[in-house]
């Protein structure tokens, strides 16, 4: 039986503590935090827009400037994390969240809409899958794909919870009333769930390695590290654009808008049963390897989703064989630093290839609804997306080291 340390933790190889309650909670506030920040808006931007008279464009703009905001964030909070841990951050991300969310619910004009989906931005920053990466990363360390895999299941039900809930909510409530209600789960799953299970003893970095090769050195200014930012910054475009053009997609198709709903929560288990296989997939593959295979397969969903006229259910398939692929793509990104640099500095530099996918998942709404609009249809957007992707796993198998490490 292990050695139980400061606040309950169990103590693993070594000196690394393993607090027993944290996996749980960040289980628990993955889902509700990915459910009711991000997954909610899709559901509910057809009665936003409706209920306003807001166009799209301007709903969607202040949703991609929160994705900004929280690109811009995640950089700082990751330097905060290696240093301090994830406990004042995430409880105080949470909080904020909810507040956010009772702003947006509130907004009487699309000024203070912009301004509560930014303070929500920087909420993301600090709850969402960057800062309990970090956490796990560091107290978990070699064992960190287990962890990062457990957390990131459950993560992947977010969608499959929240987005048939928020759709049964919308359709008995206001769309500001649903949020309403949102923000109070939100609150009461979240802020104390952060609070009491993050509070075990943060361990100190481990040193690095002075035989690395430069190559595998912690710095963002290598070729490697550059490409690998853009071949992540093209696919989490691609990856986002078609989450936020689903429900549109099988709209056009003649879909419901519950049917459509559950499609978007299927994806989501999708991605949580994708998520159990990418253990063994590292294992039987390089890093480049794995990385130029995952993107490349979420391109062929993507054009797969664009050129299937259906029926709803053969839609519905694809969308969740699309939710498998980007459950590994989670679990890449969130592995990609460790893989090839250490956990030494693990939060700023994971912040630092997350910053640009980001900015892409910001730009994403807006720029996808516009394409759509310009080409006339969500088939021709999903079949741009799906170039995007392919231009994506070339960048990433143009990353491999030219010292030819094997990662």
């Amino acid at each position: 039986m292990p050695h139980l340390g400061a606040h309950g933790a169990a103590t693993g190889t070594g000196d690394r503590s393993r607090p027993r309650a944290v996996l749980p909670a960040l289980c628990a506030t993955q889902i509700t935090s990915w459910g009711i920040v991000y997954y909610a808006f899709p559901v509910l931007l057809p009665r936003i827009t409706a209920g306003t008279g807001w166009s799209p464009a301007t709903t969607t703009g202040a949703f991609s400037l929160a994705l900004l905001v929280s690109a811009v964030v995640g950089i700082p909070v990751g330097r905060v994390i290696d240093r301090r841990g994830p406990h004042a951050v995430m409880t105080a991300g949470s909080v904020l969240a909810a507040l956010a969310l009772l702003a947006i619910a509130a907004a009487p004009n699309p000024a203070v809409f912009f301004i509560a989906w930014a303070a929500a931005g920087a909420a993301m920053a600090a709850t969402f899958y960057h800062p309990a990466f970090a956490a796990v990363t560091r107290w978990w360390g070699p064992d960190r794909v287990r962890a990062l895999t457990i957390v990131t299941l459950a993560g992947g039900l977010a969608s499959t919870v929240f987005a048939p809930l928020t759709a049964t909510l919308a359709e008995h409530l206001s769309w500001r009333a649903t949020y309403a209600v949102l923000a109070a789960i939100l609150a009461a799953v979240t802020i104390p769930a952060h609070a009491l299970a993050l509070r075990a003893p943060w361990p100190p970095a481990p040193a690095a390695s002075p035989q690395l090769p430069a190559a595998q050195r912690p710095t963002a200014g290598t070729r490697p590290f550059v490409l690998l930012s853009a071949a992540f910054a093209l696919s989490g475009f691609a990856m986002y654009a078609v989450v936020i053009g689903l429900v549109p997609l099988l709209l056009e198709r003649g879909a419901s808008a519950t049917a459509a709903a559950w499609a978007l929560g299927l994806g989501g288990a999708g991605q949580t049963l994708g998520r159990t296989l990418y253990a063994a997939f590292a294992r039987r593959t390089t890093a480049t390897a794995r990385t130029t295979a995952l993107i490349a397969a979420g391109g062929a969903t993507t054009l797969a989703l664009a050129l299937v006229p259906g029926p709803i259910a053969l839609l519905t398939a694809l969308a969740i064989a699309a939710g498998m692929v980007r459950g590994n793509l989670t679990l890449l990104q969130a592995t990609a630093v460790a893989d090839r640099w250490g956990t030494g500095a693990y939060g700023r530099l994971s912040g630092l290839l997350a910053a640009p996918v980001t900015v892409a998942a910001a730009i994403a709404p807006w720029a996808s609804t516009t394409l759509a609009h310009g080409l006339g249809s969500y088939p021709g957007m999903f079949g741009v997306l799906a170039l995007t992707s392919l231009l994506a796993a070339a960048l990433a198998l143009g990353a491999r080291p030219r010292s030819g490490h094997s990662w």
